[in-house]
């Protein structure tokens, strides 16, 4: 059965602004071959940081339709460019999403803490010189820093302060980004993590991972990590192997079930 995603030709553009691309698709690809769990989820609050053209919230937030049950949505971007263009495509598709024009979630920190129950993210994640990240216009969209973690290393401490205790991660990530050590670090944090969609391009491979917090992950305060359950090798081995063995295969999308 097929789900309402935003249209192409209804998004919104600016020369300034992010278009949906193959990132964009494969993120509103994953939330798809995840969108019975999510409706079991019951999400009441959802969030996008970096929210762009707003297809991936605007796709979100049609997916989940009236099934949603009430769920409030909330979108942030760092363009103010963004902020308009999101309205606009929102608009076109009758949605509504409250938008915040602050850097990843400045401000919103201790409004949001602990009650974030979906969070998806497409973070500037290319490798680019230092000086680049955070350059006012379309350029904040991509510039990532050294290893494209720049960014992603920022909104990582803000995404575990603003997930409630059931709360899910989407965050697309790139091959050069490395993604096992990403998993790694959230992992030291109590969240276990899978694969979702992988996508190979010409230029990239892509991964959009998924987190959760994981009860039986438990982080002392030495950031050593034991599991209650033992699972075999760990969760972080699993998702590397994932890596390998999916650059192997061009477009295929995996683990739909949940967690």
């Amino acid at each position: 059965m097929s789900y309402k995603i935003a249209q192409i030709r209804l998004v919104s553009s600016h020369p300034e602004v992010y278009e949906p691309c193959d990132d964009s698709f494969a993120l509103v690809d994953a939330l798809l071959s995840d969108r019975n769990n999510l409706l079991e989820l019951k999400p009441m609050l959802c969030m996008e940081v970096g929210c762009g053209s707003g297809y991936v919230i605007t796709s979100l937030m049609l997916m989940l339709g009236e099934e949603a049950n009430g769920a409030q949505f909330i979108a942030t971007d760092i363009n103010h460019h963004a902020i308009r263009v999101t309205q606009e495509t929102m608009e076109s598709h009758r949605v509504y999403a409250e938008l915040i024009n602050t850097d990843v979630a400045s401000g919103l920190e201790n409004r949001l803490a602990g009650s974030v129950d979906l969070l998806v993210v497409n973070p500037p994640y290319v490798p680019t010189p230092e000086d680049e990240v955070g350059r006012e216009g379309i350029a904040s969209a991509w510039a990532g820093g050294e290893n494209g973690r720049s960014v992603i290393d920022k909104i990582l401490p803000v995404a575990e302060k603003l997930l409630s205790r059931r709360g899910w991660l989407y965050m697309v990530t790139l091959t050069a980004n490395n993604p096992s050590q990403i998993c790694r670090q959230m992992m030291k944090k109590g969240y276990a993590s899978k694969i979702v969609v992988q996508r190979s391009t010409v230029d990239e491979s892509l991964h959009i991972i998924k987190f959760w917090k994981d009860n039986d992950i438990e982080a002392d305060t030495n950031d050593t990590i034991t599991n209650s359950k033992a699972v075999p090798l760990g969760i972080v081995d699993s998702v590397r192997s994932q890596i390998q063995r999916l650059s192997f295969w061009g477009s295929s999308d995996i683990n739909t079930t949940t967690n």
